[in-house]
């Protein structure tokens, strides 16, 4: 059974759609439903959740320095980078910063909660593109700020003996291409970022061949001496394997804030209020300063500085970013499914396909003949011409999306998945696209050509935006986001890092 022909090649025209302006004044998004569906990484078990409702009934504090609206791993990631800035440099700080991070929901109950579970950075898919959009230092950026975030990560990990706990795998990450036209683009996306001196020796090229014919002799052959781990795969397509790794991501949230927390120390002070919705933010004027009131359902936080770590929801209190020139709110569906086969015969890697559209993972299992659970997401391309844009609602599923991820697997591996089965759960989470694709990272009132408009969000910081994609660009975002205020609050110049690409910084994002 070969993949349904109706949803690929599907990219081009999704795009489309993302750039057109609305006929209508676009509706900022809503805030997160109180009744989301039950994701895996969240409810699987009585205690995936830790910190579900931490704070959710202590008093607010009347003052913050800091407050951090969202705690997915932006929010979080903003608050430990802040403390370890200020606990490894030397910084005037006159007294402890006070900070605070809110939370609509329970904690990391967004899209950090609900995607896919992969930490794969991109390694030169759609260079070609962005060295025509943009150039080719900025193309070089997008990679190498994915690089440093996801090996920051993986380094914090692991100096911090969290890898069991978080289910951290290293099994790589295969990329299937399943049109010409797909396979053509991933070559000329290689060739052109070779030319610009990117180091892709870990990228390893899978014919179809090679995919689908090792596997069976490798089940003949008992001494195979050619690159034996193509028996991992076995599906007619080729593709190509790159690095990656795989986690259970609320459990790394959970892990960077309690290391922040107890790493607080004698420059900061860090709490979280969950069941905690921000409903406005007002700015105030006093003896020649600027402060903000913080406005929830459970009372107001005069602050110094906000930061809008909201991703697919940031145009609900900021609602110039409502539309196309903004952040759309775009639903994304994920299930848990069980193989029909050991992880001896599908091994261990991530992969994605369909021009990313689809992506999945086998879970770790503690040997290898048990079937694993595995989570695929994507299907968006079922549904023509929405492709679920602009829908903020993660309270329910889309029947032709569930339709889409049931087909899937079964008609890529044949034998490995029971096409009549049902997934063990199904759920959504709402994620923020840009027509550029690329997120939103600086001072807000950047985004303003007209003073006014900017002198209202003085000290106010958004990295939101990642259009799907945000595991591997996300913290290093919120790393951005510390060292500019860190920077502001010791009157010191920002320095850019390296790896940021400028595109990226609000004040090249005008929204007028």
């Amino acid at each position: 059974m070969p993949v349904n022909p109706k949803i690929l090649g599907k990219l081009e025209h999704s795009q489309r759609v993302l750039e057109t302006p609305l006929s209508e004044h676009p509706t900022p998004a809503k805030l997160p439903s109180s009744n989301p569906t039950r994701s895996f990484w969240i409810d699987s078990s009585p205690d995936a959740n830790p910190l579900a409702g931490q704070g959710s009934k202590d008093p607010l504090p009347s003052e913050a320095d800091i407050c951090i609206i969202g705690a997915g791993i932006t929010g979080v990631g903003v608050a430990y980078h802040l403390i370890e800035l200020l606990n490894n440099a030397s910084h005037s700080v006159k007294r402890p910063l006070r900070i605070v991070i809110l939370e609509a929901r329970d904690f990391c109950s967004g899209a950090t909660g609900r995607n896919g579970g992969h930490l794969t950075p991109a390694v030169f898919l759609e260079f070609f593109q962005r060295q025509a959009l943009f150039n080719t230092v900025e193309a070089i950026k997008s990679y190498e700020l994915e690089q440093h975030t996801a090996s920051l990560l993986v380094k914090i990990i692991e100096e911090n003996g969290w890898a069991s706990d978080i289910d951290l795998v290293e099994g790589g990450h295969v990329n299937l291409l399943f049109t010409e036209k797909e396979a053509k683009n991933a070559h000329k996306d290689f060739d052109m970022a070779r030319q610009a001196q990117l180091n892709l020796d870990s990228v390893e090229w899978l014919s179809k061949e090679e995919v689908e014919e090792v596997l069976v002799l490798a089940s003949h052959l008992s001494n195979l001496t050619r690159r034996t781990h193509y028996q991992e795969y076995g599906a007619p397509y080729p593709g190509f394997r790159e690095p990656g790794h795989n986690v259970w991501p609320l459990k790394l949230v959970t892990k960077l804030y309690q290391h922040a927390q107890a790493h607080a120390g004698q420059y900061a002070s860090l709490a979280l209020h969950t069941r905690t919705p921000v409903t406005a933010v007002t700015h105030e004027t006093t003896d020649n300063s600027s402060t903000y009131t913080i406005v929830t359902n459970r009372g107001s936080i005069s602050c110094s500085r906000v930061v809008y770590a909201t991703n697919a929801y940031s145009s609900y209190l900021l609602p110039f970013l409502a539309g196309p020139a903004g952040i759309i709110p775009t639903r994304g569906q994920v299930m848990s499914t069980r193989a029909s086969v050991g992880t001896d015969q599908i091994k261990i890697p991530s992969w994605s396909g369909n021009e990313g559209f689809a992506y999945w993972f086998p879970r770790p299992v503690t040997h290898d003949t048990e079937k694993p659970l595995v989570i695929i997401g994507g299907g968006r391309e079922a549904v023509v011409p929405s492709y679920e844009l602009y829908v903020d609602d993660d309270s329910e599923t889309h029947p032709l999306v569930g339709q889409a991820l049931r087909e899937f697997l079964p008609s890529v591996f044949e034998g490995k998945y029971d096409p009549d089965s049902e997934p063990e759960m199904e759920w959504t989470g709402i994620m923020g696209y840009t027509k550029m694709g690329d997120p939103f990272v600086g001072p807000v009132a950047d985004l303003f050509v007209a003073k006014p408009d900017g002198d209202l969000h003085k000290k106010q910081y958004i990295a939101a935006g990642y259009t799907g994609h945000g595991m591997p660009r996300a913290f290093g975002c919120a790393e951005v986001i510390a060292q500019m205020i860190i920077a502001d609050i010791s009157d010191e110049d920002w320095k850019e890092p390296d790896w940021l690409p400028q595109r990226y910084l609000t004040r090249n994002r005008r929204v007028e």
